[in-house]
Protein backbone atom coordinates (compact mmCIF):
# COMPACT_ATOMS: atom_id res chain seq x y z
CA UNK A 1 0.00 0.00 0.00
CA UNK A 2 0.96 3.10 -0.88
CA UNK A 3 2.28 5.19 2.14
CA UNK A 4 1.35 8.45 3.49
CA UNK A 5 3.41 11.85 3.30
CA UNK A 6 4.96 12.89 6.19
CA UNK A 7 2.94 15.62 8.04
CA UNK A 8 4.02 19.03 7.74
CA UNK A 9 5.90 19.40 10.69
CA UNK A 10 6.82 15.95 11.87
CA UNK A 11 10.36 14.62 12.58
CA UNK A 12 11.33 13.39 9.24
CA UNK A 13 9.90 15.85 7.14
CA UNK A 14 11.89 18.14 9.84
CA UNK A 15 15.36 16.28 8.83
CA UNK A 16 14.23 15.92 5.38
CA UNK A 17 14.51 12.33 4.07
CA UNK A 18 13.04 13.75 0.60
CA UNK A 19 12.46 17.02 -0.92
CA UNK A 20 10.24 18.45 0.91
CA UNK A 21 12.54 19.13 3.95
CA UNK A 22 14.88 20.89 1.73
CA UNK A 23 13.42 24.07 2.02
CA UNK A 24 13.08 23.77 5.34
CA UNK A 25 16.79 23.55 5.78
CA UNK A 26 17.44 26.57 3.28
CA UNK A 27 14.56 28.62 5.24
CA UNK A 28 16.39 28.06 8.12
CA UNK A 29 20.05 29.10 6.76
CA UNK A 30 18.15 32.09 4.94
CA UNK A 31 16.99 33.36 8.46
CA UNK A 32 20.19 32.65 9.56
CA UNK A 33 21.69 35.01 7.27
CA UNK A 34 19.70 37.72 8.97
CA UNK A 35 20.91 36.91 12.19
CA UNK A 36 24.78 36.57 11.82
CA UNK A 37 26.46 38.98 13.67
CA UNK A 38 25.03 38.43 16.65
CA UNK A 39 23.40 35.40 16.58
CA UNK A 40 19.41 33.43 16.83
CA UNK A 41 18.43 31.52 18.93
CA UNK A 42 15.78 28.65 18.56
CA UNK A 43 12.64 30.82 19.44
CA UNK A 44 13.86 33.33 17.26
CA UNK A 45 14.74 31.44 14.22
CA UNK A 46 11.62 29.03 14.66
CA UNK A 47 9.12 32.25 14.71
CA UNK A 48 10.99 33.53 11.21
CA UNK A 49 10.60 30.12 9.72
CA UNK A 50 7.23 29.93 10.42
CA UNK A 51 8.18 25.77 12.53
CA UNK A 52 8.13 24.59 15.71
CA UNK A 53 10.93 24.81 18.18
CA UNK A 54 11.47 21.44 18.41
CA UNK A 55 11.55 21.05 14.60
CA UNK A 56 13.56 23.99 14.02
CA UNK A 57 16.32 22.77 16.45
CA UNK A 58 16.22 19.68 14.59
CA UNK A 59 17.15 21.31 11.63
CA UNK A 60 19.86 23.14 13.24
CA UNK A 61 20.95 20.30 14.57
CA UNK A 62 21.64 18.56 11.39
CA UNK A 63 22.75 21.35 9.75
CA UNK A 64 25.52 21.41 12.59
CA UNK A 65 26.00 17.73 12.10
CA UNK A 66 27.01 18.90 8.40
CA UNK A 67 29.20 21.50 9.89
CA UNK A 68 27.45 24.34 8.15
CA UNK A 69 26.07 25.47 11.54
CA UNK A 70 27.69 26.77 14.67
CA UNK A 71 26.67 27.84 18.19
CA UNK A 72 27.86 29.35 20.91
CA UNK A 73 28.82 27.37 23.75
CA UNK A 74 27.93 30.18 26.06
CA UNK A 75 25.39 32.32 25.01
CA UNK A 76 23.98 29.43 23.23
CA UNK A 77 23.27 31.25 19.90
CA UNK A 78 23.31 29.94 16.15
CA UNK A 79 25.29 30.88 13.45
CA UNK A 80 26.72 29.91 10.19
CA UNK A 81 29.96 28.28 10.38
CA UNK A 82 33.02 29.23 8.99
CA UNK A 83 32.74 26.03 6.82
CA UNK A 84 29.81 27.08 4.97
CA UNK A 85 31.19 30.57 3.83
CA UNK A 86 33.94 28.72 2.55
CA UNK A 87 32.19 26.41 1.09
CA UNK A 88 29.68 29.53 -1.01
CA UNK A 89 33.43 31.04 -1.79
CA UNK A 90 34.56 28.24 -3.31
CA UNK A 91 31.20 28.04 -5.21
CA UNK A 92 31.68 31.04 -6.32
CA UNK A 93 34.92 30.74 -7.72
CA UNK A 94 36.02 34.12 -5.90
CA UNK A 95 39.59 34.99 -4.80
CA UNK A 96 39.25 36.12 -1.18
CA UNK A 97 40.19 39.49 -0.31
CA UNK A 98 44.01 39.19 0.21
CA UNK A 99 44.68 37.84 -3.12
CA UNK A 100 42.33 40.23 -4.77
CA UNK A 101 43.91 42.87 -3.09
CA UNK A 102 48.01 41.78 -3.51
CA UNK A 103 48.26 43.50 -6.90
CA UNK A 104 47.17 46.75 -5.69
CA UNK A 105 49.09 47.07 -3.13
CA UNK A 106 52.09 46.22 -5.07
CA UNK A 107 50.52 48.81 -7.27
CA UNK A 108 50.66 51.22 -5.11
CA UNK A 109 53.32 50.71 -3.26
CA UNK A 110 55.18 50.59 -6.95
CA UNK A 111 53.47 54.16 -7.42
CA UNK A 112 53.98 56.16 -4.06
CA UNK A 113 56.96 54.76 -2.65
CA UNK A 114 55.41 54.20 0.63
CA UNK A 115 54.66 51.20 2.58
CA UNK A 116 50.69 50.13 2.02
CA UNK A 117 48.16 48.20 4.38
CA UNK A 118 45.18 46.48 4.01
CA UNK A 119 42.82 46.48 6.98
CA UNK A 120 39.72 44.47 7.66
CA UNK A 121 37.36 44.80 10.47
CA UNK A 122 37.20 41.70 13.05
CA UNK A 123 34.70 42.80 15.72
CA UNK A 124 35.74 45.65 17.53
CA UNK A 125 39.52 45.63 16.14
CA UNK A 126 40.98 46.40 12.72
CA UNK A 127 43.72 43.32 11.85
CA UNK A 128 46.22 44.00 9.28
CA UNK A 129 45.86 41.20 6.29
CA UNK A 130 48.66 42.08 3.92
CA UNK A 131 50.85 44.55 3.45
CA UNK A 132 53.46 46.18 0.47
CA UNK A 133 56.83 47.47 2.13
CA UNK A 134 58.00 50.54 1.09
CA UNK A 135 61.69 51.90 0.86
CA UNK A 136 61.30 53.92 3.86
CA UNK A 137 61.50 52.63 7.62
CA UNK A 138 58.43 53.39 9.00
CA UNK A 139 56.15 52.04 12.53
CA UNK A 140 52.42 51.23 12.44
CA UNK A 141 49.80 50.67 15.37
CA UNK A 142 49.67 47.13 13.39
CA UNK A 143 53.12 46.04 13.06
CA UNK A 144 53.20 43.38 10.87
CA UNK A 145 50.27 41.15 9.24
CA UNK A 146 48.50 39.77 11.85
CA UNK A 147 48.73 42.85 13.80
CA UNK A 148 45.30 44.50 15.70
CA UNK A 149 44.12 47.66 17.07
CA UNK A 150 40.93 48.90 18.33
CA UNK A 151 38.69 50.11 15.66
CA UNK A 152 38.92 54.14 15.85
CA UNK A 153 42.83 54.42 16.60
CA UNK A 154 44.94 54.46 13.54
CA UNK A 155 43.89 55.94 10.04
CA UNK A 156 42.95 52.26 8.23
CA UNK A 157 41.08 51.59 11.28
CA UNK A 158 39.62 54.84 11.76
CA UNK A 159 38.26 54.90 7.80
CA UNK A 160 36.99 51.13 8.41
CA UNK A 161 34.78 52.73 11.54
CA UNK A 162 33.16 55.94 10.33
CA UNK A 163 31.75 54.10 7.19
CA UNK A 164 29.96 51.30 9.19
CA UNK A 165 26.15 51.26 9.19
CA UNK A 166 25.16 53.56 12.27
CA UNK A 167 24.29 51.16 14.59
CA UNK A 168 27.27 49.07 14.61
CA UNK A 169 29.48 52.28 14.33
CA UNK A 170 27.60 53.10 17.78
CA UNK A 171 28.20 49.61 19.42
CA UNK A 172 31.80 49.82 18.75
CA UNK A 173 32.15 53.68 19.60
CA UNK A 174 30.69 52.60 23.16
CA UNK A 175 32.83 49.40 23.34
CA UNK A 176 36.27 50.74 22.22
CA UNK A 177 36.07 53.90 24.07
CA UNK A 178 37.84 53.04 27.12
CA UNK A 179 40.06 51.48 24.81
CA UNK A 180 41.25 54.25 22.67
CA UNK A 181 41.79 56.56 26.10
CA UNK A 182 44.44 54.43 26.58
CA UNK A 183 46.76 56.21 24.02
CA UNK A 184 46.27 60.03 25.47
CA UNK A 185 44.64 62.08 23.42
CA UNK A 186 41.34 60.35 22.40
CA UNK A 187 37.83 61.12 23.97
CA UNK A 188 34.67 60.55 23.03
CA UNK A 189 34.10 64.10 21.49
CA UNK A 190 37.45 63.94 19.69
CA UNK A 191 36.52 60.63 18.51
CA UNK A 192 33.05 61.83 16.98
CA UNK A 193 34.55 65.06 15.70
CA UNK A 194 37.28 62.69 13.57
CA UNK A 195 34.45 60.38 12.38
CA UNK A 196 32.24 63.03 11.34
CA UNK A 197 35.57 64.20 9.37
CA UNK A 198 36.59 61.35 7.83
CA UNK A 199 32.78 60.70 6.50
CA UNK A 200 32.30 63.93 4.92
CA UNK A 201 36.18 63.99 3.48
CA UNK A 202 35.70 59.94 2.32
CA UNK A 203 39.19 59.31 3.69
CA UNK A 204 41.50 59.32 7.10
CA UNK A 205 44.42 61.97 6.98
CA UNK A 206 45.46 63.40 9.81
CA UNK A 207 48.59 63.31 12.12
CA UNK A 208 47.90 62.58 15.68
CA UNK A 209 51.28 62.41 16.84
CA UNK A 210 50.57 59.13 18.51
CA UNK A 211 53.58 57.60 16.32
CA UNK A 212 56.23 61.00 16.00
CA UNK A 213 57.19 61.56 12.36
CA UNK A 214 54.45 59.25 10.91
CA UNK A 215 51.71 60.09 9.24
CA UNK A 216 49.30 58.00 7.41
CA UNK A 217 46.23 58.38 5.08
CA UNK A 218 43.19 55.33 4.54
CA UNK A 219 40.06 55.06 2.30
CA UNK A 220 37.48 52.31 3.34
CA UNK A 221 37.03 49.68 0.99
CA UNK A 222 32.84 49.11 0.54
CA UNK A 223 31.09 46.17 -0.49
CA UNK A 224 28.34 46.20 -2.87
CA UNK A 225 26.09 47.23 -0.30
CA UNK A 226 28.08 50.36 0.35
CA UNK A 227 29.38 48.34 4.03
CA UNK A 228 32.68 49.15 5.10
CA UNK A 229 34.87 45.89 5.64
CA UNK A 230 38.05 46.94 5.00
CA UNK A 231 40.36 49.47 3.94
CA UNK A 232 43.52 50.33 2.08
CA UNK A 233 46.07 52.74 4.06
CA UNK A 234 49.13 54.39 3.26
CA UNK A 235 52.43 54.64 5.71
CA UNK A 236 54.73 56.88 5.44
CA UNK A 237 57.14 59.85 7.20
CA UNK A 238 55.48 62.85 7.87
CA UNK A 239 57.05 65.19 5.04
CA UNK A 240 55.38 62.93 2.29
CA UNK A 241 52.32 63.12 3.26
CA UNK A 242 52.10 66.98 2.91
CA UNK A 243 48.91 69.18 1.31
CA UNK A 244 50.45 69.32 -1.93
CA UNK A 245 50.64 65.47 -2.30
CA UNK A 246 48.00 64.14 -0.38
CA UNK A 247 45.30 64.91 -3.10
CA UNK A 248 47.11 62.69 -5.40
CA UNK A 249 47.70 59.77 -3.27
CA UNK A 250 44.03 59.93 -1.53
CA UNK A 251 42.88 60.41 -5.15
CA UNK A 252 44.96 56.60 -6.58
CA UNK A 253 43.82 55.47 -3.71
CA UNK A 254 40.29 56.23 -3.49
CA UNK A 255 40.44 54.39 -7.33
CA UNK A 256 41.69 51.20 -6.19
CA UNK A 257 39.23 50.78 -3.48
CA UNK A 258 36.73 51.33 -6.07
CA UNK A 259 37.36 49.02 -7.97
CA UNK A 260 37.69 46.53 -5.53
CA UNK A 261 34.81 46.54 -3.34
CA UNK A 262 32.53 45.19 -6.23
CA UNK A 263 34.58 42.28 -6.69
CA UNK A 264 34.50 41.38 -2.87
CA UNK A 265 32.69 38.11 -2.88
CA UNK A 266 30.28 38.54 -0.02
CA UNK A 267 30.87 35.17 1.37
CA UNK A 268 34.48 35.90 1.77
CA UNK A 269 36.08 34.10 5.11
CA UNK A 270 38.97 36.30 5.33
CA UNK A 271 35.93 39.22 6.02
CA UNK A 272 34.52 37.22 8.56
CA UNK A 273 37.32 35.39 10.34
CA UNK A 274 40.44 37.48 9.10
CA UNK A 275 42.76 34.73 11.31
CA UNK A 276 41.71 32.18 9.19
CA UNK A 277 43.62 33.90 6.16
CA UNK A 278 46.96 34.92 7.93
CA UNK A 279 49.82 33.08 7.95
CA UNK A 280 51.43 32.43 11.09
CA UNK A 281 51.24 32.59 14.40
CA UNK A 282 51.40 36.36 13.84
CA UNK A 283 47.52 35.94 13.58
CA UNK A 284 46.80 35.77 17.02
CA UNK A 285 49.31 38.27 18.46
CA UNK A 286 47.91 41.87 19.78
CA UNK A 287 50.76 44.42 18.80
CA UNK A 288 51.40 46.77 22.13
CA UNK A 289 49.91 50.21 22.12
CA UNK A 290 53.48 52.24 21.07
CA UNK A 291 54.52 53.85 24.46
Amino acid sequence: MPTSPAPKDTPEAAIGTGTGGVPRLFAVIRALTEVQAEGGRVTQLARTVGLTQATTHRLLQSLMAEGMVEQDERSKLYRLSIDFFALAAKAGNAGDLRSLCRPVLLRLCASLGDSIFLLVRSGFDAVCLDRSEGPFPIRSFTGDVGGRIALGVGQGSLAILAFLPEAEREEVIRFNLSRVREYGVYDEVYLRTEIERVRQAGYAARNTGLLEGMAGVAVPICDREGRAVAALSVGTIADRLNPDRLPTVVELLKREAAAVGPKIHPFDPSLRRPSQSLAGSAATQRIPAPG
